[in-house]
């Protein structure tokens, strides 16, 4: 019998139908079966259960499920610190706990570390503790501990800079603990080629040869030793004034001219005692020769002589009176007295006019040599034993783009009671006038070479905060490195901790360091 196509097409769409039920029910079965692995783990849970009934006496509820969940979450987050009771970085692992802080409350930064056990605080002396720190550029650095009140103290200052990593290692009953953790401050990331684009030169910390200099405040003065206060010696009335002050005055040149009747007495007294003298001497003359001639007594003579002999006396003593008065010996006007320059040099002070009557004790000029001048110092007393007389300085001034070299000529034996400096002076030339009394001025006093372990660049110093910086090179990284800092010479400076031999760092332009660790914001991490 043959079939139709269309019976044919029939029965092929029945058989594709039964064929997908099969496979559709093969499917599901499978997803009912357990693999032997399946019901292997189904058991071991089964068997986890009952061994848990069989050691607590009782089927496990819910609380110790979760009591177990949570230490498992302690187990896989061990070094994730939490912020502790104290402040600190809390750790944890297995129900004991460790809190870390760095104290530096009135105190040098110090480790204090607090225990716990199942977070309630655990008697410190019960942990054994070492601490290591990981610095850039540095070898690590370990602390241990001792007991102190509910803490235990770490045995050394945590110096400067707080950008470290951590490693914690502990021990509490038998059981061995390690935690860790990194924090970072004053740090910054710029390859060589950012360095070179910013114009920051590398250079390397090392020995040195320093002239340790000292920083002294002055002000110019007059040489006193070639400065003259010019007084009348006679009182009087002033005629005339012929210099003022600032004027530049020769030796010997006519500075005033006063009228005085002292000086009239002084000259008339002078003019008699020369005509008694004239007199005296005729007479003397006469009775020598009358006596040599045996005409008159040598009685006569001798009174002669002795006469002469008192004119001359008093004719010499009217004329050193008015020598020491400064006035000449005859004159066309007997009142007349001209007040003349001691000495080459400046007027530096007037105090006269004319018509105004003068006293003879009146300060009425002062002239100076301004060739040289003084550097009065002062000086702090625990730097005088670092002046000699002799040592070099150098004057500085701010009002004007100017210099000098000057020698110490005098140290002061006396500290002051209230100031607690003494004084010093120099003496320096001043051959251009530049150098003006009252001008204040710094000095740079050297006051020896040294050798120094350690120096850096001075103007590789930042400050950050309070405390001053270079900033250390460590790879790609870029520091903040706190210094104490000695003697300088005002090139290369003394570094006493902060920087060790070879270490590199930015020694120019490191201002844009700064800057770039102030984007970053980056602070203490405690």
């Amino acid at each position: 019998m043959k079939f139709k196509p269309r019976n044919k097409q029939t029965t092929i769409i029945i058989i594709v139908a039964v064929i997908g039920l099969l496979l559709g029910g093969l499917i599901l079965g499978m997803g009912k079966a357990k693999s032997p692995d399946e019901e292997q783990e189904h058991g071991h849970v089964e068997t986890k259960g009952h061994a848990d009934e069989e050691h607590h006496g009782e089927k496990g509820d819910a609380k110790h499920d979760e009591a177990k969940g949570h230490a498992d979450e302690e187990h896989h987050a061990a070094s994730e610190a939490q912020k502790g009771p104290h402040g600190g970085k809390l750790f944890s692992k297995d129900g004991y706990g460790i809190e870390l802080t760095i104290f530096e409350a009135n105190v040098e930064p110090e480790f204090r570390l607090y225990a716990y056990n199942n977070d309630k605080p655990l008697d410190p002396s019960a942990s054994q503790v070492s601490v290591t720190l990981e610095r850039l550029g540095r070898k690590p650095q370990v602390f241990t501990f001792v007991k102190e009140g509910n803490y235990l103290k770490g045995n050394s200052v945590v110096e400067e800079p707080h950008s470290f990593k951590v490693t914690i290692n502990a021990r509490y009953g038998d059981k061995p603990y390690q935690f860790a953790y990194s924090q970072e401050e004053g740090r910054v990331n710029m390859t060589d080629e950012q360095l070179k684009q910013n114009g920051v030169k590398i250079m390397t910390a090392g020995p040195a040869r320093i002239k340790t200099n000292l920083q002294l405040i002055g002000e110019i003065r007059l040489n006193e030793d070639r400065t003259v206060h010019v007084v009348p010696r006679l009182a009087g009335i002033v005629d005339s004034v012929r210099a003022n002050a600032g004027d530049q005055v020769k030796k010997g040149q006519v500075l005033a001219v006063i009228s005085s009747q002292s000086l009239s007495d002084q000259r008339s007294e002078l003019l008699a005692a020369q005509k008694r003298l004239s007199l005296a001497r005729t007479t003397y003359e006469r009775e020598k020769s009358l006596w040599e001639e045996k005409i008159s007594a040598e009685q006569d003579y001798l009174q002669a002589r002795a006469a002469m002999q008192e004119a001359q006396i008093m004719a010499q003593s009217a004329q050193q009176k008015l020598a020491a008065l400064g006035a000449s010996p005859s004159s066309s006007n007997l009142t007349q007295y001209e007040i003349r320059s001691p000495i080459d040099g400046v007027i530096t002070d007037k105090n006269i006019s004319t018509g105004s009557v003068t006293k003879e004790d009146a300060n009425i000029f002062v002239v100076s040599d301004l060739s040289t001048v003084w550097v009065d110092l002062t000086v702090r007393a625990e730097d005088i034993g670092a002046l000699k007389v002799g040592q070099k300085g150098t004057v500085k001034s701010s009002a004007f783009d100017g210099q000098d070299v000057g020698a110490v000529s005098y140290i002061g034996a006396l500290v002051g009671e209230q100031t607690r400096t003494a004084k010093a002076r120099i003496v320096l030339a001043n051959p251009k006038g530049l150098w003006r009394p009252g001008l204040p001025v710094n000095v740079n006093l050297v006051a020896g070479e040294v050798d120094v372990p350690v120096a850096i660049s001075v103007d590789s110093i930042q400050t950050l905060g309070d405390r001053e910086v270079v900033f250390g090179r460590y790879g790609n990284l870029l520091e903040a490195r706190p210094l104490e800092l000695g003697r300088s010479d005002g090139k290369l400076i003394e570094v006493l901790s902060g920087l060790i031999v070879d270490e590199k760092y930015a020694g120019t332009n490191s201002f844009l360091i700064k800057a770039e660790i102030g984007k970053s914001s980056a602070g203490h991490d405690h």
